[in-house]
């Protein structure tokens, strides 16, 4: 798997390529076309294989989810755009996709794949890669899977959620975050008012089992005292 361009804080790799729509024609995408929406952009290895249209029906089940928020979804692999056409015009009980509510990006001469750095260069298609890019056109998020294990889309929508809050109110979300959750002002000197109030109470702690450990003590020297 090559290192790619697709760098964290950086600018996505733009592309222009030849996909199936929703509407079922077939489109010149431009991913710079997208600027001004969060993108999710997703890499799958093959048309017609087994994990692969379970993670594509997923998204494209969830596609409305995205737009509510402002966020496109497309996908793509190394098949030509006349396999994922042939693919969405497959009904799903025959293991085809049916109709889709995403693009299906293709990308054939391996130029997309290698740039994101997904290409599986001894087999010639895509890891199961995931970019979130934000309205700007920066990549904000990057994860790979193997080619076994398929993604989860609730998770996808809660990052995106995520850094679109982030991005409105500048706070940081804590691990598991979901809307409405409390968040992290991210104030060094808040985080140093923290420590001496944990010492205080660590402290205090301490005080009370000492204290008891007292009296503990004294009622065994009385009744020791009673006893003799």
């Amino acid at each position: 798997m090559a290192a790619g361009k697709a760098q964290i804080g950086k600018l996505a790799p733009d592309f222009t390529a030849k996909a199936v729509m929703p509407d079922g024609q077939f489109q010149d995408l431009k991913l710079s076309d997208y600027r001004g929406k969060y993108v999710v952009f997703f890499f799958y290895p093959l048309d017609f294989t087994f994990v692969c249209p379970t993670e594509i029906i997923a998204f494209s089940d969830a596609a409305e989810d995205f737009r509510k928020i402002g966020c496109e979804v497309i996908a793509a692999s190394v098949d030509s755009h006349f396999s994922h056409f042939a693919w969405t015009n497959t009904p799903r009980k025959q293991g085809g996709l049916g109709s889709m509510k995403i693009p299906l990006v293709s990308d054939t001469r391996r130029t997309i794949s290698t740039d994101y750095g997904v290409l599986k260069e001894d087999e010639g298609i895509a890891y199961r890669g995931l970019f979130i890019i934000d309205p700007k056109g920066i990549l904000r998020q990057i994860t790979i899977n193997d080619l076994p294990v398929g993604r989860s889309v609730e998770e996808t929508l809660r990052l995106v959620q995520a850094f679109q809050f982030t991005d409105k109110h500048g706070e940081v979300c804590p691990a598991g975050w979901k809307p409405g959750s409390d968040t992290i002002k991210p104030d060094v000197q808040k985080s140093q008012n923290m420590q001496p109030t944990v010492v205080t109470q660590c402290a205090c702690q301490n005080c009370v089992r000492r204290a008891v450990f007292v009296v503990l003590l004294s009622l065994e020297l009385i009744v020791h005292y009673i006893v003799h």
